[in-house]
């Protein structure tokens, strides 16, 4: 079966139709019979109550279908006639909720990466594309919405290529385009697909020979998917090289292995709201992308050992190893631990033993996730993604292997929080409710932290963005009956330094009795950015000895958490641990710690330390008439305005504008525009805070 079996996620830009193309695959492979709306909350996989209501996707859902390649006259397919097994991730479109897409593409194998028609490559479709690549997943683009007015097939096929670096090849072309959109060309088979008009579900088609200018369409789109292949692709180069003939089957398996091997990214047309191209597009799915088989044996490391790398091959014969990539409180079944084997098999009442924790604990149950239905299942096999309960300590990017198996593979990375609030229940008998329920949300989403500060007592929650703590609080209502005020957002700034500088901390206490001696003599400079905290420990001679030297690591790193110019946390330093000295009797672990933090603080403070603000890259889409009142608008924001461009009448302004500007910006482009301009926006970089505003910041900060 496993080769037989492919788990993809579906992935793209806010509102480019992911959720309504997976309606779609499940309508036509018969898992569900009526389908559902985004619009009117009726989406199978947007089965949250917030997302029914704001109609978008806030978290990854996960569905199981099969489907059958239908044999059809005079087209070839690689696997006709039998049955496959589609898993199924639909993932959010909003920045707020990246942290989804990012752990789902960690363990599937293969994506289908969704575009507008008519926007083309947006500012999130480039996030998402980012996480693929990183992961090193095969991908297939379906350009949505060719119903639309404005819509642009080849013109986002361009821009794909352009914009994103990929190796585009056009294999199902629309016929037609807005109100006219009738059908699709199958390049590969060379035929024509025209749906009915008939049957408004899409579900009957017929299959023709092309006629007309379709013919040299197709011709063209032929040649240029047989060049493409042949000079990524030894088998069918060599053919094409030696002006032998390719056979329709050597030409599509060619395809398959450049896409697996990410060299090609195939391309199809379609519109999921119109029921017209996706019954092909579940055969390229099947055609094309990977199945378990097909992708390299994961790596693990010895958490002993990080130097020593265990392959993790995939069978069902090997010891069970599988990554815990989602957490989630269900209401009626408790902790669900979402998973995906890679190795061996799992059964309901076996144990499983967590490598970070060396505990080892009983799964309860296993269970097949189809949205919020819960399917019980006896057990599960390499390849599959499932959920278990029963299993309390377990974190997002925990593996979860056979009894005293030590691999660990490498767990999905999440970006910084970049705006926080202060929240605290509204009763006294709210207060031990409200901590149990951000502890439980933390758990699920790793974007998502809690805190108290230590100077207000305050509890400070941090997020991705206004929606996501919008939503927190609107599930902390919902689900947990808690009722919280909140505080106004504030901001995740950062600090670091700009040039190097020695630093030297001491701490002596002599108090009657055994005292307090630690000495510590250090260096700090920038650091490359996004490199973070790098320490190298130069001490020689053992003025500090050994056993302290741990303690001294602890200091730096406690003292990155506070900086001298606002208290943010400082990142991109680079610390050597240069000298010191120690006494006999008085020192140990604590005083070295504190002299370390000492010591930091005085190179801080003689390193120019300065505060950093996260930029966010804004992409605002606007009719030509209201470009100038826009651009304007980011300009007294702070903005930066980097390029503009236009597609028809729409005028497309990307800019870099600070966060703290940015609050109701909605509200803000609404009403310059008369409701006609869109906007997106994802976090970029961080930068130096201009000097005028540091004083403003500061004084919030300590609230003075």
């Amino acid at each position: 079966m496993l080769e037989r079996t492919r788990n993809i996620g579906i992935a793209a830009h806010i509102d480019a139709g992911k959720t309504t193309l997976t309606e779609r695959i499940l309508f036509y492979t018969g898992m569900i019979h009526k389908i559902g709306e985004v619009h009117d909350g009726g989406a199978t996989t947007d089965w949250m109550e917030q997302e029914r209501e704001r109609g978008i996707t806030i978290t990854s859902a996960a569905v199981t279908t099969e489907w059958w390649q239908h044999a059809e006259e005079g087209v070839t397919k690689l696997f006709p006639g039998q049955k496959q097994r589609i898993n199924i991730i639909d993932t959010p479109g909003h920045v707020d909720f990246t942290a989804e897409v990012e752990r789902s593409l960690r363990v599937l194998d293969g994506a289908i990466v969704v575009f507008d028609a008519v926007a083309g490559v947006q500012p999130q479709t480039e996030t998402v594309w980012r996480q693929a690549t990183k992961y090193n997943v095969p991908r297939l683009v379906f350009v949505n919405k060719m119903d639309r007015t404005g819509a642009d097939f080849d013109n986002v096929v361009s821009e794909v290529k352009e914009k994103l670096g990929a190796n585009a090849v056009r294999i199902l072309i629309p016929i037609g385009a807005e109100d006219q959109l009738i059908g699709q060309i199958d390049v590969v088979n060379q035929k024509a697909v025209y749906f009915s008009d008939d049957d408004k579900f899409g579900s009957t088609y017929t299959v023709r020979d092309l006629e007309g200018d379709l013919v040299d369409l197709c011709k063209q789109a032929h040649d240029e998917l047989i060049n493409a292949v042949a000079d990524v692709d030894d088998q069918v180069g060599e053919k094409f090289l030696n002006e032998e003939v390719i056979t329709l089957e050597e030409l599509k398996q060619g395809l398959r292995r450049a896409t697996i091997a990410n060299l090609l990214v195939p391309v199809a047309g379609g519109s999921a709201f119109k029921n017209k191209g996706v019954q092909y597009l579940l055969d390229a799915v099947v055609d094309y992308l990977p199945s378990p088989l097909d992708i390299p044996a994961a790596i693990g490391m010895n958490p002993d050992n990080e130097e020593e790398k265990i392959e993790v091959i995939t069978s069902d014969n090997e010891k069970f190893v599988s990554l815990a990539f989602k957490l989630w409180a269900d209401k009626f079944v408790g902790k669900l631990v979402f998973f995906r084997v890679y190795s061996g098999m799992i059964k309901k009442g076996d144990t499983v033993y967590n490598p970070r924790t060396r505990r080892s604990e009983r799964v309860g149950r296993l269970i097949q996730i189809q949205a919020n239905e819960h399917k019980d299942i006896d057990v599960c096999y390499s390849g599959d993604i499932a959920a278990m309960v029963g299993i309390k300590n377990v974190t997002t990017g925990d593996t979860l292997a056979a009894e005293r198996h030590d691999v660990v593979l490498e767990p999905p990375t999440f970006p910084e929080p970049v705006i926080s609030m202060a929240v605290e229940p509204k009763t006294i008998a709210d207060q031990e409710k409200l901590a149990l329920a951000l502890g439980r949300l933390s758990e699920e989403d790793p974007t998502f932290m809690v805190k108290t500060d230590e100077e207000t007592g305050q509890t400070i929650i941090s997020g991705m963005g206004e929606l996501h703590l919008e939503i927190i609080i609107d599930r902390l209502r919902r689900e947990f009956k808690v009722e919280a005020n909140t505080g106004a957002p504030q901001i995740a700034y950062r600090e670091t330094i700009t040039q190097a500088a020695g630093g030297e901390g001491k701490l002596v206490k002599q108090s009657g009795g055994r005292g307090q001696y630690g000495h510590v003599i250090l260096s700090v400079k920038p650091n490359e950015k996004g490199k973070g905290l790098t320490i190298e420990n130069k001490v020689i001679g053992g003025t500090i000895p050994k056993e302290y030297i741990n303690a001294v690591y602890k200091g730096i790193n406690e003292s990155m958490t506070n900086g001298i110019v606002a208290g943010y946390p400082v990142i991109d330093v680079h610390v050597e641990i240069l000298d010191g000295s120690y006494h006999d009797v008085d020192s140990n672990e604590n005083a070295f710690t504190m002299a370390a933090i000492f010591a930091m603080k005085d190179g801080f403070k003689k390193a120019s330390s300065i505060l950093l603000e996260p930029i966010m890259s804004v992409e605002v889409s606007t009719p030509d008439d209201y470009q100038g009142d826009v651009m304007g608008d980011l300009i007294r924001r702070r903005g930066q305005i980097q390029n503009t461009e236009s597609k028809g009448k729409l005028s497309i302004i990307h800019a870099a504008v600070p966060l703290k500007t940015m609050f109701g910006y909605s509200t803000a482009v609404r009403t310059l525009s008369s409701g006609r301009a869109s906007y997106a926006m994802t976090p970029s970089h961080f930068e130096q805070v201009p000097t005028n505003i540091v004083e403003e910041i500061v004084s919030d900060r300590l609230g003075y």
